[in-house]
């Protein structure tokens, strides 16, 4: 009993589900359930205009927090300036939006928040519906750019420089599909990041909880070691959540710039 009272479910973790008794809510026969995923995607939200609030107090010797602000503010600017040039300045306030709060979405869903009866932390990052959408949102910012800047001229981007013309007929094609591939990509590497880690550290979790109930012995040669990688894992997770932050920043403003550009 005590062995099936340890068995943990790697996936359960991502199931939505429905809060406050919003199961049966809906809209023109549409389901408007305030589920896990929407607290904490609103956690994110308010801990996010905080953060940025409480650093816009500009004062002639910045302190800790207006430091940190400012400091995430210049990356993206820098960033935006080395991929993008002079126009990139005005995507910055969406580029340093979109960073931080995949940033804070991934940050807070590593946090041992489970401790807590009935308290469970929901990375909603690690769901491909919600990278899809903002992968979407960025693709349709390229689009509105690329079109109001350019026009039909934009479909020169499709045709490289120095295409012989024998083959017009099929780089045209093949620059065409890897653009529409583009935001599928963007969504399913910040989503297959974010889940794989999260699968591992609860697959680590079982393997530290069945050995706890299988005797000294077996917590002594498998729950031990377990714990000291899920440990070791859970700062890896730290360093990636930070860095697919800044992968899906940095391919949005290469995008961008191929807007902007035409390169």
């Amino acid at each position: 009993m005590a062995a099936d009272a340890g068995k943990v479910d790697p996936m359960k973790q991502f199931q939505v589900e429905p809060l406050f008794g919003s199961e049966s809510w809906e809209i023109a026969g549409y389901g408007i359930a305030f589920t896990n995923s929407a607290v904490w995607m609103a956690i994110t939200v308010a801990l996010l205009w905080a953060f940025v609030f409480g650093g816009m107090k500009r004062e002639l010797v910045p302190g800790r927090w207006q430091m940190a602000v400012e400091t995430f503010t210049g990356f993206i600017d820098d960033m935006l300036e080395a991929n993008v040039g002079k126009e990139g300045r005005k995507y910055l306030p969406y580029i340093f939006s979109l960073f931080m709060f995949i940033l804070f979405a991934n940050l807070l869903g590593l946090v041992p928040v489970g401790i807590i009866p009935g308290v469970h932390a929901f990375t909603f990052t690690s769901h491909f519906t919600v990278t899809g959408v903002l992968a979407i949102l960025s693709f349709s910012i390229v689009l509105i750019v690329g079109f109001w800047k350019h026009g039909f001229k934009f479909f020169s981007l499709f045709v490289p420089h120095g295409t012989p013309i024998w083959l017009l007929w099929l780089i045209p094609v093949i620059e065409l599909i890897s653009f529409m591939v583009r935001p599928f990509s963007l969504a399913l590497r910040l989503f297959v990041a974010m889940m794989a880690g999260h699968v591992l550290l609860k697959v680590l979790s079982s393997f530290v909880i069945d050995s706890i109930n299988g005797g000294a012995v077996f917590g002594a040669f498998i729950g031990v070691p377990s714990l000291i990688l899920m440990v070791a894992i859970s700062a890896l997770e730290i360093l990636v959540a930070g860095i697919q932050a800044y992968v899906f920043a940095l391919l949005t403003s290469l995008y961008i710039n191929d807007a902007e550009h035409l390169h």
